[in-house]
């Protein structure tokens, strides 16, 4: 049987923002209820960067798998799917594509489960690929009724919100600052990658719902330490690779509840409606494999 080969352009073409979500959403329940084999990632050091890789087992699909990336040559990702009980290779993924959507559909059950219900006022800090896979998979959770942007360039957010209108029909306006975007929004969602706080905690208002996609350690954090002060729930999708990514956490590891316990019922995303969430995007191993295997059944 011919092996899928499937690269960036595949996933752009086949790869639709509920199949994505569906996908994240059985993994993070499978690691909840034990049928999810993630350890976290494994660095391989190479003097001046890392070779990553992230490995899953979805006992209940017969699927295994991996992801590799690098952090010094800027190389191609690649994501690998087999069969459990036959042993046969099923797909090779390659390109960054694959891995931003799966990091978006995460995002998009974090805010489903942890923002207040109905539509949601959204800001985007940040105007990079992993704020537009954000955007794109929050359409299959929640209505957007509005959404700013906000970027070091202003140019960037102009481009970011003309790409919305013309591919996701999604209205996004750019604002000329971080303060203005946040202030007020239902969901926050901080894709930077600053190694220091892009916002104050004070801006944000009761019963926001923030995600932070870029560094999280004591030493290299985009979102504020005061954050999670004046946070009711923090949440995280790993806790296992929360606490084996380099440096101290930024977030104590005895309050960050597993985001597949909350979809599970077994914990509570917020307390209240004033309560402020903050989901901490870590990228749980195995939800690649997952989406790779939803996108090879939706390839023709």
């Amino acid at each position: 049987m011919t092996v899928a080969l499937l690269d960036d352009d595949d996933v752009r073409a086949h790869l639709d923002a509920p199949t994505a979500v569906r996908a994240v959403r059985g993994a993070l329940l499978a690691a909840h209820h034990g049928t999810l084999d993630a350890p976290p990632r494994v660095r391989a050091g190479f003097g001046d960067g890392d070779l990553v890789i992230t490995a899953g087992r979805l006992r209940s699909q017969e699927l295994f798998g991996f992801r590799a990336y690098d952090t010094f040559a800027g190389a191609e990702q690649l994501v690998a799917v087999w069969g459990t009980t036959d042993g046969r290779l099923r797909a090779v993924v390659h390109g960054a594509e694959l891995g931003r959507r799966r990091t978006g559909a995460i995002g998009a059950v974090a805010v489903d489960a942890a923002a207040r219900p109905g539509p949601v006022r959204v800001a985007l800090v940040g105007a990079g690929p992993q704020a537009w896979a954000q955007l794109w998979a929050l359409g299959a959770v929640r209505e957007v009724t509005d959404a700013v942007v906000v970027a070091r360039r202003r140019e960037r957010a102009a481009a970011f919100a003309h790409r919305a209108a013309d591919e996701l029909g999604v209205a996004v306006r750019p604002v000329a600052t971080v303060e203005e975007a946040v202030t007020d929004r239902d969901v926050v969602i901080v894709a930077t990658g600053s190694a220091v706080p892009v916002l104050d905690a004070d801006w944000l208002a009761p019963g926001t719902h923030l995600t932070t996609l870029g560094p999280k350690s004591t030493t290299h954090h985009e979102v504020p330490a005061a954050l999670a002060d004046r946070a009711g729930v923090l949440l995280t999708d790993s806790p296992a690779q929360s606490a084996s990514s380099p440096g101290t956490p930024l977030f104590p590891a005895d309050r960050l509840i597993p985001l597949g316990a909350v979809l599970a019922g077994a914990a509570p995303a917020r307390n209240g409606p004033d309560d402020l969430t903050v989901f901490s995007s870590v990228g749980l191993a195995g939800t690649e494999v997952a989406v790779a295997a939803a996108l090879c059944g939706a390839v023709p």
